[in-house]
């Protein structure tokens, strides 16, 4: 699968994620295991006994998973704590050995809050289990992909010939910048990692004082850009790195340095020239300047 098809399939699956409640959700999570884990087992409600809470399960290792599905996690989350403790404690009364739990929750790539990881792991230290934690949509998105080509059709459904669909190579970079154009403006104190090497990599590259506060000020932004990416899959964030390292190449290949080549990768990412879209692409650009994805670290003393 190329890139375009894989960009293509995880847009189909996403937009099932996003639609999906209840049953829905639970058969994609219980399609995606049955080719995942060669020994997961499904399991049924069945006349007044129900599940008893154990919406699928690897016997062989007793791992075990429950699934949640409202239509609004962020609306949802005292019944979420609720219904983690509650749906263990009957799971542990009904099946056994419980080595591994999982809840499984269609948070729509918004993720969970801090009570329902504290009852987790409340959950985890006190059955002393090997593991206790959440699947998410992103955990799934990142399980499904790594299937087989037919088996992550038959899933996210059949995609269009990406041929017939124009500029898809920026897709993934015009969805970062869309989520970052939405966002309020950072009422935070800013960012507490401290880059030693920030205003030394600044300097090395030739970048003026106007820049350098430019890449400041995208940085005191940059909690929402990783914020995003944490919820989302590891593709979305692979290929964000992808493309800005791909623009930075380039552009610098056409002989651009400095100020001019700061400007060029600006101008290139952006979906139009505009500030609101200019201002996103720095935030962007300030993630993968730290990281030295774009732009050059400076040499330490031995090195050449």
């Amino acid at each position: 699968m190329n890139f375009q098809e894989k960009t293509l399939a995880r847009y189909l699956f996403q937009n099932k994620i996003l639609k999906a409640d209840a049953q829905a959700f639970e058969d994609i999570f219980t399609s995606i295991m049955n080719y995942a884990e060669k020994d997961f087992r499904s399991i049924k409600p069945w006349g007044n006994i129900g599940d008893r809470k154990n919406d699928g399960y690897i016997k062989s290792r007793g791992i075990f998973y429950q699934v949640y599905a409202p239509e609004d996690i962020r609306k949802s989350y005292i019944d979420a704590v609720n219904k983690i403790r509650a749906d263990f404690h009957i799971l542990l009364d009904h099946w056994h050995p419980v080595n591994e739990f999982y809840f499984v929750v269609n948070d729509k790539y918004k993720g969970v809050n801090a009570d329902c990881e504290q009852a987790i792991q409340e959950i985890k230290k006190k059955h002393n289990l090997d593991n206790a934690d959440f699947l998410t949509a992103k955990d799934l998105e990142n399980i499904l992909f790594k299937l087989e080509n037919d088996q992550i059709f038959l899933i996210a459904g059949n995609i269009p010939d990406p041929a017939t669909i124009k500029q898809l190579d920026y897709s993934i970079l015009n969805e970062v910048i869309g989520h970052i154009m939405k966002l309020p403006l950072n009422k935070r104190e800013g960012p507490k990692t401290v880059l030693p090497d920030w205003d030394k990599k600044i300097e090395f590259n030739n970048l003026s004082e106007p820049v350098s506060h430019l890449l400041n000020n995208g940085y005191f932004q940059l909690h929402s850009l990783n914020d995003y990416l944490a919820n989302n899959s590891n593709f979305l964030a692979d290929s964000l790195r992808d493309k800005m390292n791909e623009i930075y190449l380039q552009e610098k290949n056409n002989k651009k340095n400095g100020d001019d080549l700061f400007w060029a990768i600006v101008n290139c990412a952006s979906p139009k020239v505009e500030y609101v879209y200019q201002t996103s692409v720095i935030v962007i650009m300030s993630k993968y300047f730290e990281t030295c994805d774009i732009f050059e670290e400076p040499h330490h003393e031995g090195e050449k």
